[in-house]
């Protein structure tokens, strides 16, 4: 993830109790960075991706339920999201390489050169760890960002109800008729995209090249895995592939930026 967390909590709880919720939170966003981050050469992930094409590799169960979580949203999406986009010679079929045994609890990459990247699905993930650390230090009310492209609200904002998020069309630098708020209540808010021609990070899982243009999708669900997953799908998936998406995950809201 490597990016900026806020944290508002809001409760009639003392500073110690909620300090103690955050330190929670951080804790598991760093373990979670220390299991998963493909950027980071001495993560799990990472020792994974130089081994597993050679040998089984025996891996944490938070990884293997990460890994096998991601080739079932695999299927759920049509091939539009894959976490094997970043492997060596790499086509739609790289994802099947993927061996979990879970009687050894072992990965092993059938496919040389095979690597996976966990991140158009950690924040998601992360949020819901989070989601389940503030219910466990029962804090009804909150709002967490996750580099602004991440956003879980739960209860109400301590003026109203809910939370109202807003959020812009990264193609402009000021005010445009497409900035958007939203109010989210118990929801997640999720953007992908790319928020300059500079900044291609979305590859295509049909031609293997970074997609073009500056645009952005964002969407309103009740988990955040399903929509960092799903945001990232509807980006690269044709219209026929967004009817099927869309049938399957049955967000509450859709915006096309």
């Amino acid at each position: 993830m490597h990016t900026r967390v806020d944290i508002i909590l809001s409760c009639q709880k003392s500073e110690k109790e909620l300090m103690s919720a955050v330190n929670h939170i951080y804790d598991t966003l760093c373990q979670l960075e220390r299991t998963a981050n493909y950027y980071d050469p001495s993560s799990e992930l990472a020792l994974v991706n130089q081994a597993a094409s050679t040998t089984p590799v025996v891996i944490s169960q938070s990884l293997f339920s990460m890994i096998a979580l991601c080739i079932e949203y695999h299927k759920k999406t049509i091939g539009c999201f894959d976490i094997t986009i970043h492997s060596e010679n790499y086509n739609q079929d790289t994802i099947h390489s993927i061996h979990l045994s879970p009687e050894a609890s072992s990965i092993f990459f059938h496919q040389a050169g095979t690597a996976i990247n966990l991140s158009g699905f950690l924040k998601g993930y992360a949020l819901d760890r989070i989601k389940e650390i503030v219910n466990t230090h029962r804090i009804g009310n909150a709002l967490i960002s996750i580099g602004n492209s991440s956003i879980l609200a739960l209860g109400n904002h301590p003026s109203g109800m809910g939370w109202k998020v807003g959020f812009r069309n990264q193609t402009n630098s000021v005010q445009s008729d497409k900035d958007q708020s939203i109010l989210l209540n118990n929801e997640c808010l999720t953007t992908s995209g790319n928020d300059s021609c500079e900044r291609k990070h979305i590859i295509s899982p049909w031609s293997g090249q970074p997609l073009e243009g500056v645009r952005q999708v964002a969407v309103v669900t009740n988990d955040g895995t399903t929509g960092e997953v799903l945001s990232t799908s509807l980006f690269v998936a044709n219209q026929e592939q967004r009817k099927v998406l869309t049938a399957e995950f049955l967000p509450s809201i859709i915006i096309d930026l």
